[in-house]
């Protein structure tokens, strides 16, 4: 399938222990990157709206792993009549220093029409239902990577049966 290149993407960070308690803190610009393009990202529960922040909340990783829900994302950029394609990843799974199953698929919503994305408003196609940040206990800090790309038309977006089958391994580059 062919889709121009990312039109943006975002990335958030989690502590893969039971109990996080961090204080807000900034983390380095390797990743800055990712932090372009105008796409948002809202987890009702979380006060934060900077793409490379650690955020002090109490019990984070079991917070976001147990009781948040899908978050709001929105992209005031994105044309009215065209269509866009909504990529959730772990680049770093199941270990940052052994991601043996990077970019593990959280989240792929396709055929989102640019009108309803500027509203906040994802109504598409799900191909992969939302699967909440969920590190590995003592697995160090994982990113989870939200990629918007803008769908060609007549290209469709589709899983093979492996990809299915599995959220591991998953090439967000098949987009582009």
């Amino acid at each position: 399938m062919a889709v121009p290149g990312p039109v943006l993407v975002l990335s958030m960070w989690i502590l893969g222990l039971v109990h996080v308690e961090t204080t807000a803190d900034t983390l380095s610009s390797l990743d800055a990157s990712f932090c372009h393009g105008g796409l948002e990202v809202i987890y009702p529960e979380l006060d934060i709206d900077e793409c490379l922040i650690i955020p002090k909340v109490r019990k984070l990783r079991e917070k976001v792993s147990t009781v948040w829900k899908a978050p709001q994302v929105y992209f005031s950029g994105a044309h009215k009549r065209k269509m866009y394609v909504l990529v959730m990843v772990d680049p770093d799974a199941p270990h940052r220093t052994n991601p043996a199953s990077a970019y593990w698929r959280h989240w792929l919503v396709a055929d989102i029409q640019g009108d309803a994305l500027t509203k906040g408003q994802l109504q598409g196609t799900t191909l992969t239902d939302y699967y909440p940040p969920t590190p590995p206990h003592k697995s160090g800090f994982h990113r989870y990577q939200f990629m918007l790309f803008e769908k060609l038309p007549d290209a469709p977006v589709s899983l093979t049966e492996q990809e299915t089958s599995s959220r591991g391994n998953y090439s967000a580059h098949q987009h582009l």
